[in-house]
């Protein structure tokens, strides 16, 4: 089964801010998070059964799990300093 990956506009506002000094990390995430489509729950990532945190490098992203509606929301991304 292949979920759909929403990017709430939060999220991608600060991935945004971030990719202004650290557009390959950036990439990073998206690459990452495409995957979620096919995988959500990778090995590495963390959380209850809906909501679920992924570490990729050194940006974190929380998202949301629907089974129900088949997607999967990305609702933030942070960064470590």
């Amino acid at each position: 089964m292949s979920y759909q990956v929403i990017w709430e506009p939060e999220a991608l506002a600060q991935a945004e801010y971030y990719a202004k000094d650290d557009a390959a990390g950036v990439r990073q995430v998206f690459t990452a998070v495409d995957r979620l489509a096919e995988n959500p729950r990778p090995e590495g990532a963390f959380g209850s059964a809906e909501v679920l945190r992924l570490h990729i490098g050194r940006y974190r992203v929380l998202y949301e799990i629907g089974e129900h509606q088949v997607r999967v929301n990305v609702i933030h991304l942070g960064r470590i300093p």
